[in-house]
């Protein structure tokens, strides 16, 4: 069944169903109308000469310029050709497929004042996988994302790159080759397809399902480290939570009281003959704060993401009104990229809080001071190093990760003769994303293996039933370490499981 596109209900899921499971689109018949009905506003402004942004008149600093009648196709046509001047590595296929979704979302709004032809093309281009060539930098993050939707824009007038049927192809080949009608642009059709924040919104949207991933899979490594740890469960006490109610905080506590639940080694740990240990150190016994407020910061995030993916996000917009009425064309600046610029980087510094203190956690583990287990979690060491350089790789994947948390929305650069005078940066602030998320899942892997390999020095004691479920899928893919071998292929292999929600689905 086709997702029906009217820019008003489209959800995340859809959206991932799109772009990874190749679900097909159209546009629905509500927003077709609605689109006739705001293109029929243009086209009445047109035929009375009256100038209007972007439909007969030049473009930022030459708003002021009027184009003649004869020349406003000619216009949209110059407008996608010049923007289309992104550099860098190309967007990847699910960023691109998303991408098409969401501006053909936003478009079937209707708010754009174009032709519903325009909204079909790109589900076309999307259904048949024509999939352009969008270079990833070049875009401020206002005015929308320019460059890169000029890219998309080119190769749906049949000019620009394609990725079609695994080759990178001229845009008209591809488009001939899906037998896609390359769209001849009509008065403010380029300008539609070039204003928008669906670029930086299609990274930050992806970047998002698999920061819900990475904070599943943490509360999973955390439940295992805290066993290998012989740490205590108090901490994870509901009441505990209760007088605290952060809702993300209480999430977490319930995952890893959950997961623990019957392991004989947290019993181990209540004997204080045995261990006369009173607290565990904040990395175990403030994990649900500490997740708690990450999960908080991705459920804010969504929120930011869910409505933006069905908003209008161009410029000038066209307000066709009741029957009768002539409508209004209001230029304003819903293109601006300030809401997902802060929601990237509130998502970048809830990764780098997790890959932060899941490398802590790792310390303890591998440190004989304070994780009452062989030095590096290995026998015979000296001769030996077991997991030592395991915790140095999560350590420069740590302070890496930090670094690039920095804010991204913070900073501006003005452009455009100074008339777009405040930017907000938000496609560099999604860009960065991805490479922090590469870091987190590969800090995880590394938590995953020392604690397995901790559980495993513990031995007879075992680990609860539930996060045994977790011990049987690292080593399904890694053996324990009795002497040293090199860990990369195992940490891969790992970080490929976490990937793929192994460890997020036994939640």
């Amino acid at each position: 069944m086709k997702i029906a596109l009217d820019g008003e209900h489209l959800t995340l899921d859809q959206l991932y169903a799109a772009v990874f499971d190749r679900a097909e689109v159209e546009l629905s018949v509500e927003a077709r109308a609605r689109m006739n009905a705001s293109r029929a506003v243009i086209e009445r402004l047109i035929d009375s000469n009256t100038a209007v942004y972007g439909v007969n008149t030049g473009f930022g600093k030459m708003a002021s310029v009027r184009i003649s009648r004869d020349q406003i196709r000619q216009l949209q046509v110059n407008l996608v050709r010049s923007h289309a001047c992104g550099i860098g590595a190309p967007l990847s296929e699910a960023e691109t497929r998303a991408i098409l979704v969401l501006r053909a979302n936003a478009i079937a709004k209707g708010f754009s004042g174009v032709r519903p032809v325009v909204a079909e093309t790109l589900c076309a281009m999307l259904n048949r996988k024509v999939h352009p060539v969008i270079p990833s930098q070049g875009s401020v993050g206002a005015s929308g994302d320019l460059a890169p939707l000029a890219h998309l824009a080119r190769v749906a007038i049949g000019e620009g790159e394609a990725i079609y049927e695994g080759r990178k192809v001229s845009g008209d080949e591809a488009m001939r080759g899906a037998g896609i009608a390359p769209l001849a642009l009509e008065a403010k059709e380029g300008l539609a397809l070039l204003n928008g924040t669906q670029a930086m919104l299609a990274l930050l949207a992806l970047a998002l399902r698999e920061a819900e991933t990475a904070v599943d899979t943490a509360d999973v490594s955390a439940a295992l480290s805290l066993d290998a740890l012989r740490g205590s469960p108090a901490a994870f006490d509901a009441r505990i939570a209760n007088v605290r109610p952060h809702p993300g905080h209480a999430t977490t506590a319930r995952n890893l009281e959950r997961l623990n639940r019957g392991s004989q080694i947290r019993e181990s740990h209540r004997s204080a003959e045995k261990d006369p240990r009173v607290q565990d150190p904040y990395s175990l016994r403030c994990a649900p704060q500490v997740h708690g407020a990450a999960r908080d910061a991705l459920a804010q995030v969504r929120f930011t993401v869910t409505i933006e993916m069905n908003s209008a996000t161009d410029n000038p917009l066209v307000f066709a009104g009741p029957a009768g009425d002539s409508g209004e064309v209001l230029s304003g600046g819903n293109f601006h990229g300030q809401a997902l610029a802060m929601a990237a980087d509130q998502l970048a510094v809830a990764l780098a809080t997790l890959g932060g203190i899941s490398e802590r956690r790792i310390e303890q583990m591998t440190n004989p001071q304070t994780s009452q287990l062989p030095a590096f979690l290995v026998p015979e060491a000296g001769l030996n190093s077991g997991f030592m350089i395991l915790q140095v790789a999560a350590a420069a994947l740590a302070s890496e990760t930090k670094a690039l948390a920095v804010p991204y929305s913070t900073d501006s650069i003005p452009t455009s003769a100074n008339q777009e005078d405040y930017v907000s940066m938000g496609m560099g602030a999604a860009r960065r994303l991805q490479p922090m998320l590469t870091n987190l899942r590969n800090i995880l892997a590394i938590e995953l293996l020392a604690a397995c390999q901790g559980i495993d020095l513990l031995t007879p004691l075992r680990t609860g039933i539930e996060a045994r479920k977790a011990y049987n899928i690292v080593r399904a893919i890694s053996k324990a370490v009795d002497s040293d071998r090199s860990l990369s292929p195992d940490i891969e292999a790992v970080a490929q499981a976490i990937a793929n929600q192994s460890f997020s689905k036994l939640l």
